[in-house]
């Protein structure tokens, strides 16, 4: 299907409400708009609907522009940006929303609603009641405005209808969708749909046609949930003037849709809480760096046709294509992007990787800084990180995995005891260990001789006897790197130290 790219290039929006922090959902979708539009050349616009006053929060907004920041997602317009089609805040752009509502009511295309709440939930109870679909033709649409202008005067409440199209009553809505293709409604289905609370407080469906038109969006790329929403956006469009007709009567929008696949949770239901983090900061907070995140959601609903999955940006926008994005609904895989965030923590130079991980470092107490200076050198937690690395799946696994290079570590002395070895057992083993340490290991700076000489004067025999008891003396831990990559580290002195406590464990 053709992608209708005009020569002045495309403009692509994210548009999310400021009623909740960033949610990986919306983040993927503004990945998205934000490739295609780098792939042509064009421009991301990223604006804020704010019009629910009574839910949006300026904390929120904040939360999401700082979230697209970090995920290096950056508006070429925006509430912080600028551009030529500001505000960029619904909030701010009242007096257009209000020029158009008007527009509507003086042409008969909308009209003054003054039903009750209560009569339109009896309305849908009767109609849920005979199994029909739920809609409201009203009973006030051909009211003359100069009459409903006379009841709101009186102080009755209403709110402004959008009217719908009676004939023929099987009129059908069909629009091209980039990545559904033909997408049909009857309008019959849709009933009086309500598009403003009044002249300054336009509703969504209202607000994001106008938005669209005045920011001269070419491209609407957003998730499937708002495909219902999709007609009523088209004869919003056309009431306004802003749309053709192709040869078969199809309302032709000046922007094309392409409406993501939702992203479900690993049981093929949409993902929610009770799959685990669904906000963007969650997973900052937990360790995920922000371009394994944002290598990870372009593949949720994507494909690039090859086997490769590890992408640099410029690698996505290269290769991103709409034709690509798969209808069905698409797993957000956890281990998938456990896997993928280990890759680009491996990738990092171990100086950037240690300013990473201190604040997860002094969040588990392991790394205290007093007057601007830690009480660990850069070199020794660079040693740590070294050891670590390969393993590291999340910086916030930093802390747990590598506690006892930090402090003393804290266990039960029954973990020393390897297969069925009593105390006294253990006890002669964390004594054999010392004195090879003392007496036959002149330095511990090298793990490839530690290991040789500790194999060598073990001998024959089952080694765990030895090296069981003495890796957990040195980490308190069932699993862990190497003793010998460990003691590296901690110097000879550190690791008799820690041997002596594990001795202290068994006698008492």
């Amino acid at each position: 299907m053709p992608l209708f790219i005009k020569p002045g290039g495309v403009r692509c929006r994210i548009a999310p409400s400021p009623t909740g922090n960033l949610h990986i959902g919306t983040a993927r979708a503004a990945l998205f708009n934000y490739l295609f539009a780098k792939k042509y050349g064009g421009k991301f616009i990223l604006r804020i609907e704010d019009t629910d006053i009574e839910r949006s929060d300026k904390v929120f907004e904040k939360n999401i522009l700082e979230g697209l920041q970090w995920l290096g997602i950056n508006a070429d317009e925006g509430p912080e940006a600028g551009g030529p089609h500001a505000p960029y805040r619904q909030s701010e752009r009242t007096a257009s929303y209000k020029k158009y509502i008007k527009k509507l009511l003086d042409e008969g295309r909308a009209f003054y609603c003054f039903h009750s709440e209560q009569e339109l939930k009896f309305e849908a109870k009767e109609q849920m009641s005979m199994k029909l679909p739920l809609f409201h033709l009203c009973s006030f649409r051909d009211m003359p405005q100069s009459e409903a202008e006379t009841k709101k005067a009186a102080g009755q409440s209403a709110i402004i209808r959008f009217k719908i199209p009676t004939e023929p009553s099987n009129h059908q809505i069909t629009f091209q969708d980039l990545i559904r293709n033909q997408v049909h409604f009857f309008t019959g289905l849709l009933g009086d749909f309500s598009i403003a609370k009044n002249l300054e407080t336009p509703l969504y469906n209202f607000a994001v046609v106008v938005d669209d038109h005045e920011m001269a969006i070419t491209h609407v790329i957003r998730g499937e949930d708002h495909i219902p929403n999709t007609p009523k956006q088209l004869l919003i469009a056309e009431a306004l003037g802003w749309t053709t007709t192709n040869e078969f009567g199809d309302i032709v929008p000046p922007w094309r849709y392409a409406h993501l696949p939702l992203i479900l949770g690993p049981d093929c239901s949409k993902l929610s809480k009770r799959h685990g983090a669904t906000s963007v900061d969650e997973y900052r907070e937990q360790g995920y760096l922000p371009e394994a995140l944002f290598n990870f959601m372009a593949l949720v609903g994507w494909n690039p046709g090859t086997d490769k999955e590890i992408f640099t940006k410029e690698e996505l926008i290269q290769e991103f294509s709409i034709e690509n994005v798969q209808k069905a609904g698409a797993i957000f895989d956890i281990q998938k992007l456990d896997w993928m965030n280990g890759e680009y923590i491996r990738r990092k130079p171990l100086s950037e990787l240690a300013e990473l991980t201190m604040p997860f470092l002094k969040e588990s107490g392991l790394l205290q800084i007093t007057n601007h200076k830690s009480q660990i050198t850069n070199d020794y937690l660079k040693k740590v990180l070294a050891l670590e690395q390969p393993r590291l799946k999340k910086l916030s696994e930093i802390g747990e995995r590598t506690d006892y290079f930090f402090r003393a570590p804290a266990y039960n002395k029954g973990l020393l005891r390897w297969k069925d070895m009593n105390d006294e057992k253990v006890l002669a083993a964390l004594k054999r260990a010392e004195e090879i340490i003392k007496l036959k290991v002149k330095s511990l700076k090298s793990k490839i001789e530690i290991e040789k000489i500790f194999l060598e004067e073990i001998g024959e025999g089952d080694k765990g006897e030895i090296l069981w008891p003495l890796r957990v003396a040195l980490t308190g831990k069932k699993a862990s790197p190497s003793p010998f990559e460990i003691m590296e580290i901690l110097g000879k002195e550190e690791s008799l130290k820690k041997l002596k406590t594990a001795t202290r464990k068994i006698t008492g």
